[in-house]
């Protein structure tokens, strides 16, 4: 089949109503017939879900498996869950018709059974199946059906395996160098995070110290600054203390002069005083002595007159 009729043909699979379009749930349904997880289906329904509307149109799906078709490995995987779905229909039906087979062949299934156990456990051991699969129940049911239903295409299928299982060591091995890769540059990091650790403590301890040595240069300077200060503020306050001892000697003359001052001042007034009754005693006197001169004049006068006459 080409890639769209493979396409077409998982879409009628998974549309089993016929609504002509496929939701989660359709997907889903078919997740125990395919190799792969519902985390890992509802990516692939995501991507092929174009508008978003929770949906696929068979142009969507087609569309969509298209770009899938780009990759080997997603084509076959396609191819691989169609075959399992009609594998699956096929042995449910020999299932039910093999409930009524004759008892004579269980020694023959249980000889069949180890020789196929014997067979799928080489086979995983060619693989390495056990370095990349934790469960290896699925892939072993399916190649079983395979093996019963339809032998012809179990060499395709342990041919798709032997591709598949060796993408996943691939991409396994790849994992490994990427982790390895990433370990070298973890600790290439915390080296060079060490060395500029290292780098930073000795920068930060050289600044410190110079900012020590600065400080204690400003301190000694601060501190002689101050003690120069401190000098001429004595030599102010010494000066100070001097200029009030002469003026406190200053006030005691000027007070001592005062008193004196006073005591002079007590005694002119008292000469004062004196000197002031004199002046009115003289001045009674030159009155009667001006009234004396008076009288006399006037007696010089008559006699003068008295004379002439």
């Amino acid at each position: 089949l080409t890639v769209l009729g493979k396409a077409h043909e998982f879409f009628r699979i998974c549309d089993l109503e016929g609504k002509g379009f496929i939701t989660r749930q359709d997907m889903q349904r078919l997740h125990p017939e395919l190799p792969l997880s519902l985390e890992e289906l509802e990516k692939v329904f995501v991507t092929l879900d174009a508008d978003g509307n929770g949906s696929l149109t068979p142009k969507e799906f087609t569309t969509g498996f298209s770009e899938f078709g780009k990759h080997v490995s997603c084509i076959e995987l396609y191819s691989y869950s169609i075959l399992s779905t009609s594998i699956k229909k096929h042995f449910i039906l020999t299932q039910s018709e093999g409930e009524t087979a004759c008892p004579l062949k269980c020694e023959d299934t249980v000889s069949d059974d180890e020789d196929e156990e014997f067979q799928f456990s080489n086979l995983m051991d060619r693989l390495g199946a056990k370095k990349v699969l934790d469960d290896e129940s699925d892939v072993k049911q399916l190649w079983l059906q395979l093996r019963k239903d339809e032998p012809h295409l179990l060499s395709n299928f342990e041919e798709f395996l032997v591709r598949i299982f060796s993408q996943l060591q691939e991409a396994d091995n790849e994992k490994n160098e990427l982790e390895c890769a990433l370990k070298k540059k973890i600790a290439a990091y915390d080296e060079e995070i060490q060395h500029l650790y290292e780098e930073m403590e000795q920068q930060i301890k050289k600044e410190k110290e110079q900012f020590l040595l600065k400080d204690t240069e400003k301190f000694q300077s601060y501190s002689q600054e101050l003690e120069c200060k401190l000098l001429s503020k004595e030599q102010e306050l010494e000066q100070l203390v001097q200029k009030q001892k002469r003026l406190e000697q200053q006030c005691t003359e000027l007070l001592s002069g005062k008193e004196e001052t006073k005591v002079e001042n007590t005694k002119l007034k008292l000469t004062n005083q004196e000197l002031l009754r004199d002046l009115e005693r003289t001045s009674h006197e030159l009155s009667l002595a001006q009234e004396q001169l008076q009288v006399l004049q006037e007696e010089a006068s008559r006699l003068h007159e008295e004379k002439e006459m």
